[in-house]
């Protein structure tokens, strides 16, 4: 059995074939997805998917390249919706240089103030990163080395589509933090499989980021859930060791991190 812990099931890219898409989810081993929202708007539209297909979770925030549609009277609402029985974190929230749609004093200022809702929460985090991983670490570390009562509940978040270095996921392990591996493993010129050599799959989860980042040999289509056995044999292949056990480590990290009730 595979989780999906990242897939973005609400965009219009899934609209008209959603019940197949999660059908040849489930023929490929994935029973599971974790539907990160991306603002307010797409946190509702995440629920709703949620409240139909009874294999879907949600996590709800801000995204940094959706800070345009922030405003503290929507981070209340965000924070109403926390209380749905479906949802299972804050997220996807973060920091991103590459696009820089918004001031990065402000991404991180918005990045804690999410972090403080999901302590408030006591609920784990999904972590956005592009050219901003070192930052988005500190801002994580600073945050769960200050309220040990919430770091210490268990697994606190994931920084998805890891592109860090050794030094960084170490760290994050250190702090009950696990990192994802979506289908650019999978690229030839891809650096992530020497990084899973140097850390193994203890700490680390699978998802796909559907629409995006479409593992070979599927690259430049559409991406989705059925494709996670393809980055799961990657995995395997790099450590030499089975499928299976690349998706027993990952969907059991997946469950205690999202506190799953399957």
């Amino acid at each position: 059995m595979f989780i999906d812990s990242h897939c973005h099931l609400f965009y219009d890219d899934f609209k008209n074939d959603i019940a197949d898409v999660i059908s040849r989810a489930n023929n490929a081993g994935v029973q599971y997805f974790i539907v990160p929202a991306t603002n307010h708007e797409t946190a509702l539209q995440a629920i709703a998917l949620a409240e139909k297909y009874p294999s879907i979770f949600v996590s709800v925030g801000f995204h940094p390249l959706d800070l345009k549609d922030f405003s503290t009277e929507r981070l209340a609402l965000i924070e109403e919706m926390v209380s749905h029985p479906k949802v299972v974190a804050i997220g996807e929230i973060g920091i991103d240089y590459f696009y820089d749609t918004s001031p990065r004093e402000y991404q991180k200022e918005i990045f804690s103030l999410q972090i403080e809702l999901a302590i408030r929460k006591n609920l784990p985090i999904i972590v956005h990163t592009r050219d901003s991983v070192q930052d988005a670490v500190d801002i994580a570390l600073r945050h769960a080395k200050s309220h040990p009562e919430w770091r210490n509940q268990g697994k606190r978040g994931v920084f998805h589509c890891f592109t860090g270095d050794t030094v960084q996921a170490k760290a994050l392990f250190d702090n009950n933090f696990l990192i994802s591996f979506p289908g650019p493993i999978t690229f030839k010129k891809s650096i992530m499989p020497d990084l899973i050599k140097e850390i193994g799959i203890e700490h680390v989860m699978v998802e796909t980021d559907s629409p995006y980042l479409t593992p070979v040999p599927y690259r430049g289509k559409r991406n989705e859930p059925s494709y996670i056995p393809l980055i799961a044999q990657k995995i395997a292949d790099t450590l030499n060791i089975s499928i299976e056990e690349v998706g027993r480590v990952t969907t059991l990290n997946a469950k205690k991190l999202f506190n799953l009730p399957i």
